[in-house]
């Protein structure tokens, strides 16, 4: 219910200046009555006198400040701009930065506040439809949301099976009550902001489960609600930046409603950022929120979504808000992934053994080939790496599997050596890595560097699971998931 978001913006606030949001910066602002440009909001807001107060607002789950007003002897002073601000909910800032109160900026940004400390939940809005709207709705959900919590606590206390029957016919009628608040905003104000949000927050309910040749279709709730998960929605609408409840909502349908497949999360992102590439500040916001959830992503093999998001969006010139570290820092990402996406031959592997002869990865005959890329001054590789062990000698040996540890730290030879004689590794293992000369080489050459960029090793421990034909079949795992994955493998 939304008066559930409202007492979800008064617990705290995160001060950010966000350059990709479309929030201004903060100034100061004159106590006169200024001409009314793109947004001018007058605000009374006693006691205060002679200091600042803020605008705030929402970024996705992350709250910005937007504009701040000086307030005059009279408690009287002005939010004011020449761009207007992006509709949503907004909230008031103390001087101390904790958060008074919430309302909306709608299109119409010429309006007044009127608001005592002292009591803030009698605080007045001139001006504004959208606010009249808001304000009757959210007393009319605080009065429903009261008598429920009443309800419930005699719920759980009744003494009587007939008392609990009572109290629960008495909470489905609540409910039902709050089904009939939400219908009358969007009987009466269908093209309010009240009946935007409402449609963000909604959740479809699923109906009946159908019968199908006599028999009940299971999984029929789960795609009813996901086919309607965005009814109304539509993902170019800036405003979805400007609810705390969006983000969270965009977060629970890719947990719970989404395959963690690769290709059945492209499907989804291609969609969402297509529709959106309209709106000036959700269209980036999603781009960017998908770029860091996969470009280090929880689950194997989701890199694919990272990568389809740098050819099919970055690399056409949706870098305008990088920098250029950022610029390069992605692209180089991308490259990296490229070169090892789950299913793609194994880029060659030309190093030297503990013992300083060459070796090539592409001439093992081994049936699996587990790499581990690791540095001897890393207090998780130490911890990593007899568990590998482990593994190799009490089922991995019997197995066919060939285990490469690749040394990243060449300038800790004698660490790495000394940690592999005091470990006592199974003699199966191929100790190797990479001289500098064949490093510097691959610079000098203007070559991807083999370690780095085309095993993607920028922390250690990284490993691989190769198959006979050195293609890249699982990555990126703990040591027990590769072991419960190469026990699947043999099954098939």
């Amino acid at each position: 219910m939304f008066q559930k978001t409202i007492a979800l913006c008064c617990v705290g606030l995160v001060l950010l200046f966000n350059n990709n949001a479309n929030a201004q910066a903060v100034k100061k602002q004159p106590a006169s009555n200024p001409k009314p440009i793109g947004h001018h909001i007058q605000i009374t807001l006693k006691p205060y006198k002679n200091t600042k107060v803020y605008l705030g607002t929402n970024y996705g789950q992350n709250r910005v400040l937007a504009d701040s007003a000086m307030l005059n002897e009279a408690s009287l002073g002005y939010f004011s701009g020449k761009e207007k601000l992006t509709p949503g909910i907004y909230f008031i800032v103390s001087p101390k930065y904790s958060i008074l109160f919430e309302f909306l900026v709608d299109e119409g940004q010429q309006f007044k506040i009127f608001a005592d400390t002292l009591n803030l939940t009698d605080y007045k809005i001139i001006g504004s439809t959208d606010n009249d709207i808001f304000s009757a709705y959210s007393k009319s959900m605080n009065q429903l949301g009261g008598q429920r919590n009443q309800l419930e606590l005699a719920y759980r206390t009744a003494k009587t099976a007939t008392d609990s029957a009572q109290y629960l016919l008495a909470l489905k009628k609540i409910d039902t009550s709050f089904k009939q608040e939400r219908q009358k905003i969007i009987t009466t104000a269908p093209n309010s902001m009240m009946r935007f949000f409402l449609d963000v927050l909604q959740r479809p309910e699923a109906p009946a489960i159908p019968i199908v040749n006599g028999k009940a279709d299971s999984s029929y709730p789960f795609y009813y609600v996901k086919n309607h998960f965005w009814d109304n929605v539509v993902f170019n609408d800036n405003r979805l930046l400007r609810t705390p409840f969006f983000e969270a909502k965009l977060d629970e349908y890719f947990k719970d409603y989404v395959s963690r497949e690769p290709d059945s999360i492209i499907e989804e992102v291609q969609y969402m950022l297509t529709v959106a590439k309209t709106g000036k500040e959700i269209y980036p916001f999603l781009l960017f929120k998908f770029t860091n959830k996969y470009i280090s992503p929880e689950f194997m093999g989701q890199d694919k979504v990272f990568l389809h998001l740098f050819q099919n969006f970055f690399s056409k010139g949706d870098t305008v808000l990088l920098n250029n570290e950022s610029k390069k820092a992605i692209t180089e990402r991308a490259y990296s992934i490229m070169a090892n996406l789950i299913g793609n031959p194994a880029p060659p592997l030309v190093l030297n053994t503990i013992d300083n002869k060459a070796f090539s990865l592409y001439e093992s005959p081994a049936k699996y080939t587990f790499i581990a890329f690791w540095d001897p001054t890393c207090g998780h590789c130490k911890e990593e790496m007899p568990r590998v062990d482990s593994f190799y000698t009490k089922n991995w040996k019997q197995l066919g599997v060939q285990v490469i540890g690749v040394n990243t730290n060449v300038k800790e030879m004698a660490a790495w050596k000394q940690f592999i004689t005091e470990g006592r590794f199974d003699a199966g293992w191929l100790h190797a890595y990479q001289t500098d000369a064949a490093y510097y080489a691959e610079i000098n050459a203007g070559k991807p560097t083999t370690i780095r960029q085309l095993y993607d090793v920028f922390k250690t421990p990284t490993f691989y699971l190769l198959d006979k034909d050195k293609k890249i079949i699982a990555k990126n795992l703990t040591v027990d998931q590769f072991h419960d994955f190469l026990q699947s493998q043999l099954k098939k």
